[in-house]
């Protein structure tokens, strides 16, 4: 298993950038770089490129909807020029309230809309001359544009040819699709133990079409470690805060994806009570009503022992890459002690 992390948010990329050379030294594997309504993830993620030396720097995510996909393509060739073959290509469809309510883009389609971008940037990569039908047509037809668009490959000669693509995806069709096309899977608000009962079948049928050449599914799972007794309340506290956000708040009534899944995992009325709480504006009740055992098993915070079997949890689930978001007095010995437990 390799051992991941989220470059934090903050008005501060450079200190947070810094953090993550730390945290190299300490073995961590892979970083992932957000890019909500934020600063943009490419900047940063070419930051790090320059700071570090063997940490793979991953898009956690690129929104599909606010790049053309040959520029996601380009991007993702260029980030991997930068860093010595270290970039890792994660998309995801956001949400209606982000995608429309910040980019002014509209929310539509988003399986197909991945499942051609991805087509297209290996596309891209391979120095193909680019041309796809569907959603994206390219070069654009008779009667759209000047007349004069011909398929063109890429100039450069990307390192790798095959960057990997991860996707992050909920819904059943996504998922499927993730297992079919994808090299990893970035699932949210989950408990290993829920993995198989609300994803198996999607997963299963995406792998039954899924080429030999891919490799098995990469898959990404863990939550904010702690591991001092001290710690474990206010790490607690920190979780409930963040899937509150998530659960409660990323997403209306009825169009929000990490609200469904919570409730496929037995938890319906506390799925209700939670979103109805945060959307109100009581956001402390919110995070208080997340059951006790939702916030164990979706997390890595206790004793050792206790991580330790979390990760044992983990593994069985199928998940390949153990992420984490240390809290403690000493983040870069926690990171170390999972390292080892997990190489």
């Amino acid at each position: 298993m390799l051992l991941s992390t989220q470059l934090q948010y903050g008005d501060d990329p450079i200190r947070n950038a810094d953090a993550v050379v730390a945290m190299e030294q300490a073995g961590l594997d892979v970083v992932w770089v957000a890019e909500a309504y934020s600063f943009d993830a490419v900047s940063l993620m070419g930051y790090l490129a320059a700071k570090t030396e063997r940490v793979q720097i991953g898009s956690g995510i690129l929104p599909i909807y606010s790049r053309t996909p040959t520029l996601t393509a380009m991007t993702a060739a260029g980030l991997d020029a930068l860093s010595g073959g270290r970039a890792i290509l994660g998309l995801g469809a956001s949400g209606p309230q982000v995608i429309e309510g910040f980019h002014g883009v509209p929310y539509d389609k988003p399986v197909a809309r991945t499942r051609e971008i991805i087509e297209i940037c290996r596309k891209v990569w391979r120095r193909e001359p680019v041309t796809n039908e569907g959603l994206y047509p390219i070069p654009l037809p008779e009667g759209q544009g000047t007349g004069l668009g011909k398929p063109l490959k890429l100039i450069n000669h990307p390192r790798r040819p095959d960057i990997p693509i991860w996707v992050a995806s909920l819904g059943d069709k996504n998922v499927e699709m993730t297992a079919e096309l994808a090299n990893g899977w970035l699932p949210t608000v989950l408990m290993p133990e829920k993995l198989r009962e609300v994803f198996g079948p999607a997963l299963d049928a995406g792998t039954a079409k899924r080429a030999p050449e891919l490799g098995p599914l990469q898959i990404t799972g863990g939550g904010i470690l702690a591991m001092e007794e001290e710690m474990f309340e206010p790490a607690r506290q920190l979780a409930r805060g963040m899937f509150a956000l998530y659960i409660g708040g990323m997403g209306a009534r009825g169009r929000n994806f990490y609200n469904t899944v919570f409730r496929r995992q037995g938890f319906g009325d506390e799925a209700t009570l939670v979103q109805d709480l945060y959307l109100d504006g009581r956001k402390e009740e919110a995070a208080a009503a997340l059951p006790a055992d939702f916030v164990d098993k979706a997390t890595l915070i206790g004793p050792p022992s206790h991580v330790r079997e979390r990760i044992e949890a983990l593994r069985e689930a199928g998940v390949t890459h153990v992420h984490v978001n240390p809290v403690g007095s000493d983040p870069l010995k926690l990171l170390a002690q999972v390292k080892e437990w997990i190489a």
